[in-house]
């Protein structure tokens, strides 16, 4: 009874704003506590589809979120195997939301963090954002739907949580052997990283309490707006508050746009990066960390997504795409305009078939 309590997202948000900053602490990146997109990216990186050295490993926070989804699914008998909505609109939706994330510098969990840490040029972030959903939500309204998914057998279910655990073995060899073909930085934000146990031990009960609050960024704001249901919103709230509080015991705040932890300052690139990252969360349905937990609970159509966000990651860093502390990728303007144009193309005629 207690597990469906209104109060779960906040119960959720309050443990998420304590253990990213502690995650900080303890050697990850600055204001990057846990970020799905950053740390997706870094897993694309130690699995070779990527070549920039200062961003490769196979984050243990990841591998936590899934399966701590799938642990709280199983316990609540909510484990359910579904799949067969629209995989390629999916898996491109995740390729885009990857390039405007990593134009950003984050996902909407780090653009909270970056936030509650003093970071002001996350606020052109926070307004992209917040634009990306109201776009998405204007579609939705219109009849945008990639239609619906269906029951399928528990081995389809199992399989994007069996790649989880294919990451979790490479990421123990590797450890163990210097000479893996798995790619570990040596300096960057990849090489910043909490020990493995507490990586991996956070990122379990996040995910834990993720499945069961259904916590996502997107629909806190969309459930806001169109339902006037606050108590997923409630959540954020309590995350942003209870991150900044910590940030301020660890001495982690630090007020300003410059010399702010891997974030660039340039405002328009920071808006229309999450604008499209916003618009695209939006039609699949939830921000990157909602799709892990939704993949981890057996929903193959999340796990389309995250394949994408990996994918997209990889061609970012390839391409020249993704942003640095220096500013937005060379490539970076037209594949995020074209991003926004594919996105409305698809808002527009993407609807349920009668």
């Amino acid at each position: 009874m207690f597990m469906k309590l209104a109060v779960m997202p906040i119960i959720a948000g309050v443990v998420f704003g304590i253990l990213a900053p502690i995650l900080v602490y303890f050697g990850n990146p600055g204001n990057m506590g846990i970020c799905a997109a950053c740390f997706t990216r870094d897993i694309a990186g130690a699995l070779n589809l990527h070549q920039t050295s200062i961003v490769q490993y196979i984050r243990p926070e990841i591998i936590g979120l899934v399966f701590g989804s799938m642990l709280s699914a199983f316990i609540f008998r909510e484990f359910s195997p579904r799949a067969g909505s629209s995989p390629i609109a999916r898996f491109t939706l995740g390729f885009f939301a990857m390039i405007g994330a990593l134009v950003f510098l984050g996902c909407p969990w780090r653009m909270i963090l970056r936030l509650s840490a003093g970071d002001l040029s996350a606020i052109a972030g926070l307004f992209g954002l917040i634009f990306g959903i109201l776009l998405g939500i204007f579609f939705l309204k219109r009849g945008f739907s990639l239609g619906r998914n269906r029951p399928t057998s528990k081995i389809i279910g199992f399989i994007f949580p069996i790649f989880t655990l294919i990451l979790f073995v490479l990421l123990i060899l590797g450890m163990l052997n210097p000479n893996s073909f798995i790619k570990f930085s040596i300096k960057g934000p990849g090489s910043m990283h909490a020990p493995f146990l507490i990586s991996i031990a956070f990122g379990l009960i996040l995910g834990f309490l993720f499945q069961k609050s259904r916590f996502c960024t997107i629909a806190a704001i969309r459930d806001l707006i169109i339902l006037k249901d606050s108590h997923i919103f409630q959540g954020l709230i309590a995350l942003f508050l209870t991150a900044f509080l910590t940030n301020l015991i660890f001495g982690f705040f630090h007020l300003g746009f410059e010399n702010q932890p891997i974030a660039h300052n340039d405002t328009l690139w920071n808006f229309l990066g999450m604008l499209l990252s916003g618009i695209t969360f939006t039609l699949a349905g939830g921000c990157p960390g909602r799709q892990l937990i939704l993949a981890g609970e057996g929903d193959s159509d999340a796990g389309i997504f995250v394949f994408g966000l990996l994918i997209g990651a990889a061609f970012a860093h390839n391409f020249a795409l993704a942003s640095s502390p220096s500013g937005i990728g060379t490539n970076a303007p037209p594949v995020v305009i074209f991003g926004i144009i594919f996105c409305i193309f698809l808002g527009f005629f993407a609807k349920q078939s009668r």
